[in-house]
């Protein structure tokens, strides 16, 4: 846990004023989650997934997502090999531990498309072979709002593999003023050493899976869930409801707890829940108010 606090202030000494966003990153990761960034240019999303790939250890590769990116471009493409008369895979930057997708929403649904499988199963085919990815691997992505130029939507399918969507948000003034008095941020991130490395990750991983989950705690996913299916037209998934355990899991043990609290449920459902439950014509902001609506229709258990 001392490690996983120290995780914690090192990515606080660079992206300022913002601690529950940190956390409710890390508690994806823990809960071997892929996550989801949106916000408006300039506020530091891709500062913020820099330095999560710097203070965790892992390598990672960023990736910038273009109109005319295709899928060959994210997951590696078979070249004749004339010497060998044989076609030889070439690897795409998806094979790496972190994968920065950076302003995802920028390509067209085909090349978002490419990280479907790599981000369900942790693998990708390439003319009919399977080749398995790096362990541990996370997605990474950051977004640009939907109503900005040259920004696609992505589909539900896309969406539903994020296990969280956060927002960073303007910082407030006390964090603004460090922001303005401090270097470029680029500077202290390459200053920034790594806390943690991968296989120390993977067991704070494991960690986090082992935190009881009693019958009640249970009981109140079930209903959270339940009652998402009968408020909106489009309910959470069963991927989503074992999502928002895993990710309760990740806060309670970077809170100390050795068992997953309301709380800790109702820390992250926000995040969790948002970008599931709004519709094409919704906002960010109104699917964080439809996850408040639900916490505020669903009792909390005694």
């Amino acid at each position: 846990m001392s490690r996983l606090s120290d995780a914690v202030a090192a990515i606080e000494r660079v992206v300022l004023g913002k601690p529950v966003q940190i956390r409710l990153c890390l508690a994806c990761l823990l809960a071997r989650g892929h996550l989801l960034i949106e916000d408006v240019p300039g506020v530091g999303k891709t500062t913020l997934a820099h330095t999560l790939a710097r203070v965790l250890g892992l390598d990672w590769r960023r990736l910038q997502f273009t109109s005319d990116l295709l899928p060959a471009d994210v997951v590696g493409v078979s070249v004749f090999d004339r010497s060998s008369q044989q076609f030889q895979f070439r690897p795409g930057p998806v094979f790496t531990q972190l994968l920065l997708a950076d302003e995802i929403n920028r390509a067209s649904p085909k090349a978002q498309s490419a990280l479907l499988e790599a981000m369900e199963e942790r693998q990708v085919s390439v003319d009919g072979t399977t080749h398995p990815l790096p362990e541990p691997f996370f997605v990474v992505a950051t977004q640009n709002p939907h109503e900005q130029l040259g920004a696609f939507g992505l589909p539900e399918s896309q969406l539903d593999r994020f296990l969280m969507r956060v927002s960073l948000g303007y910082p407030d003034r006390v964090a603004e003023r460090a922001l303005l008095l401090a270097g470029e941020r680029h500077e202290l991130l390459e200053a920034t050493p790594a806390v943690l490395n991968p296989p120390e990750l993977l067991a704070a991983q494991r960690a986090a899976r082992a935190i009881y989950v009693g019958a009640p705690l249970l009981d109140y996913v079930q209903a959270l869930i339940a009652r998402s299916r009968t408020l909106f037209q489009l309910g959470l998934s069963p991927r989503a409801a074992q999502g928002l355990v895993r990710a309760a899991q990740g806060w309670a043990l970077l809170a100390g707890e050795r068992a997953v609290l309301p709380g800790h449920v109702q820390a992250v459902l926000p995040s969790v829940a948002a970008h599931r439950l709004e519709s094409h014509r919704e906002t960010a902001a109104d699917g964080a108010r439809l996850a408040n609506d639900l916490l505020t229709a669903v009792p909390v258990p005694v």
